[in-house]
């Protein structure tokens, strides 16, 4: 008779390749703290739970460019329209018991003041205003926000952004930012994304900002 015995490895002593994700699931809550802890803060991957399953994903090298152009943007947008926030980047968001999530990029715009000077998250502490995923984003993401409850999630994945927002306990996508009403965004950033690989990410947003102001969105 053969005995099958699993072999028990750190998760941190899995080897991921940039672009790869890996699927735990059945994972309880302590067992996710574990992982977390066990992760560190300094590392490339980035981790979504909910429901009991756990996924562990390594960005591509060329998700960087969209990451940052699409946050330069949000922060010009924002300072353009004389409006105040306060950045958390990739930040653990988590929700006792049941979610967490790492954006890319995160913002807080309606509650940017009772953000300022935090340095560790607390329970009471209110989700993002709007988070920002590059790539293929999952099942598993999409719920985790959903859990935490993030307002307004943009995606963007294969020249396309999708712009999803919270309502009634489902994230609906929608062509229209509630944080920017006045500007195309699903169809701007993409463009700007693009120009961005061909000129490079500077000029890129300039010519971003250029068009903004020509349509008269911002107000100084």
């Amino acid at each position: 008779m053969i005995v099958i015995t699993p072999v028990l490895k750190p998760v941190s002593q899995i080897e991921l390749t940039p672009g790869s994700v890996v699927t735990i699931p059945n994972v309880s809550w302590l067992e996710f703290e574990s992982i977390l802890q066990e992760l560190g803060e300094k590392r490339r991957s980035r981790i979504a739970y909910s429901n009991s399953t756990l996924e562990i994903m390594v960005p591509l090298l060329d998700r960087e460019i969209p990451k940052d152009l699409i946050s330069d943007i949000v922060k010009k947008l924002l300072k353009s329209a004389g409006r105040r926030y306060e950045p958390f980047g990739s930040t653990t968001f988590k929700r006792e018991g049941a979610a967490g999530v790492e954006p890319d990029a995160c913002f807080y715009i309606l509650n940017y003041q009772q953000m300022i000077g935090c340095r560790r998250l607390q329970p009471d502490d209110p989700p993002p205003d709007l988070a920002i995923e590059t790539d293929v984003t999952s099942k598993t993401t999409i719920d985790a926000y959903k859990i935490i409850g993030v307002l307004e999630v943009w995606v963007y994945d294969s020249g396309r952004l999708r712009i999803y927002l919270l309502q009634d306990g489902e994230y609906v996508e929608s062509d229209i930012s509630p944080n920017f009403p006045e500007i195309a965004i699903a169809q701007l950033i993409p463009t700007a994304v693009e120009r961005a690989l061909q000129v490079g990410s500077c000029q890129a947003l300039e010519e971003f900002e250029s068009a903004i102001l020509s349509e008269g969105f911002a107000n100084g």
